[in-house]
């Protein structure tokens, strides 16, 4: 056994696996095992980023669905505000319509009147006129006189 080379060759096999992994087994583990806490920290890390970003998507995405919500009470509230003017507009243009429909007719009814008197006054110019002349045509000289007698002194009566 100690003569034969097969045993001399398979202990000193033995002996440099042992070396081998006497010196290199320790800091190959020691490798593994820093490179395996590094790989653990970074998955850790992306977990926690991960888990961020998950919180602000959906802070971002219950912010924009209160935007939208905002927007779509601006536009309702605009949307009401101009259905008000809208109609402010139409009652006061109603109103001014009326009032100047009523201040045509008021002049309308104005100028009716003063058409009227001037047609009363011109009637009774002419009757006057024509009264005039026809009193002058029949009347002689002396009726005429005591015609003009009485009417001054009925005049004078009535302004006393």
């Amino acid at each position: 056994m100690f003569g034969s080379e097969y045993f001399w060759i398979t202990v000193s096999l033995i002996i440099f696996l042992v070396i081998a992994v006497k010196m290199g087994l320790a800091p190959t583990l020691a490798k593994l095992d820093a490179r395996s806490e590094r790989i653990r920290k970074e998955l850790e890390e992306a977990q926690a980023l991960r888990e961020e970003a998950q919180k602000m998507l959906a802070d971002h995405k219950r912010r924009q669905r209160e935007a939208l919500k905002d927007a779509e009470e601006i536009v309702e509230a605009a949307r009401s505000e101009a259905k008000s003017l809208r109609d402010a507009a139409e009652h006061e243009l109603e109103a001014t319509i009326r009032r100047r429909e009523q201040l045509a007719m008021d002049k309308i009814a104005q100028a009716r009147k003063n058409a009227e008197a001037q047609l009363r006054q011109q009637a009774a110019e002419l009757a006057v006129a024509a009264a005039g002349r026809l009193i002058a045509s029949n009347l002689d000289e002396s009726r005429q006189a005591a015609l003009t007698d009485s009417s001054i002194n009925e005049v004078g009566r009535k302004l006393n």
